[in-house]
């Protein structure tokens, strides 16, 4: 049996982003995915064109459409309008588009590929990871990668990730056609879901829409009732709208995700945004660090992989910290929060600025507190 340097679990955005930087760079990698095909997956499929800093190779001609706009409303009503800058726009592409793309890369690179391998053991011996699949299919690496999803037992498993695990309620739909949904325009919809939004993200020639609720692992969406009252706001017709539900991991504080020759990535690692749903930039980002780290790791440069935890903190869970705290005021007084978090004259803009990563939720929270205490400083002088 040959042994690899790395075994990735999950053939989606963050587990292909992983391999193909290691593979790119040199390193035996293999990808054990599931499934032996890649179906439609249907989600928001929105990302900031900022990802594009990861890749040596352009993603814009996968991309199905460059918002340059974002429209917010109450109940279908009471709506306001952001423009995105010029300079990072805010991406829609298919899901299934992008995995598949990413998967090619990787491919092309050298990396291989195993299909129908559902991973049912994984321990660790004398340093060696030995993985077997339910057919009985073993394979043995010096380090795993753990891509597969909202859905993975092995941060369980293996004591990483968040220690309460906190879950968004979702629903993901696709429509065949675009109703009147403008060019280059998303819609976030925050009146009609409780604890939560709804959205619309336009394809070429249809439509994503979608929902979440974020402060109750309980909550049932109640689908039908919202895309009645959703959808034809935009011109289209809720029976139309094919979909699913889904539980999502969403960020929910600071946790390990590493331990000796094992990585957590993408929803697995837990990193969606817990304000505004965002999964796949926080996938790109932790495939292409944990391969950096990886590298390291593998070449005796480093130890221990304790930098990747540290570097996703730094540059994802930092601001996410404060996207929970904001997803929790928000969404508990909702109409409170759209009256003053998106009709305030420059709150659109500020949205819109952290869906094309030129702002973090951190950055908002220190323009608040400098507001506060100039104001506080003018009111005693």
């Amino acid at each position: 049996m040959t042994l690899l340097d790395v075994a990735i679990i999950g053939g989606g955005a963050s587990g292909t982003t992983t391999a193909f930087h290691l593979a790119s760079k040199g390193k035996k990698v293999c990808i054990l995915e599931k499934n032996n095909s890649s179906p439609e997956r249907i989600c928001g499929g929105g990302m900031s064109a900022a990802v594009q800093n990861w890749f040596p190779f352009e993603l814009l001609p996968i991309v199905d459409e460059v918002i340059r706009n974002v429209e917010f409303s109450w109940c279908n009503t009471d709506k306001v309008v952001a423009e995105l800058s010029g300079s990072s726009p805010f991406w829609i592409v298919k899901r299934e588009k992008l995995d598949a793309f990413l998967l090619d890369q990787a491919l092309f690179s050298g990396c291989d590929l195993l299909t129908t391998f559902e991973v049912v053991d994984l321990k660790k011996a004398s340093n060696i990871w030995h993985i077997t699949a339910l057919d009985g299919r073993q394979i043995e690496a010096r380090a795993v990668v753990i891509a597969d999803g909202s859905e993975s037992p092995w941060p369980k498993t293996f004591n990483l990730g968040p220690n309460q695990q906190k879950f968004a309620s979702t629903f993901s739909g696709r429509i065949k056609r675009r109703g009147n949904l403008g060019n280059e325009t998303a819609r976030f919809e925050f009146g009609l879901v409780k604890n939560g939004f709804a959205w619309a993200f336009p394809l070429k020639n249809e439509v994503n829409i979608g929902m979440g609720t974020f402060l109750d692992n309980t909550t049932s969406i109640q689908v039908n009732e919202i895309l009645q009252s959703f959808l034809p706001d935009l011109g289209l017709d809720p029976t139309e709208a094919i979909g699913h539900k889904k539980k999502l991991r969403i960020w929910s504080g600071h946790s390990k995700l590493n331990g000796e020759g094992i990585l957590l990535v993408g929803d697995a690692a837990s990193l969606c945004d817990p304000f505004l749903a965002e999964g796949l930039r926080p996938a790109l980002m932790s495939g292409f660090e944990a391969a950096k780290n990886l590298i390291y790791w593998l070449d005796g440069e480093v130890s221990c992989l304790d930098s990747y935890t540290k570097t996703m903190q730094k540059k994802w869970g930092n601001s996410m910290a404060w996207g929970k705290r904001i997803s929790q005021v928000f969404y508990r007084f909702p109409k409170v929060g759209y009256q003053l978090g998106v009709k305030r004259p420059t709150a659109p803009k500020r949205i819109a600025q952290i869906l094309s990563g030129e702002m973090s939720y951190e950055d908002i929270a220190k323009r608040v507190i400098k507001r506060l205490l100039f104001q506080n400083s003018s009111s005693k002088s």
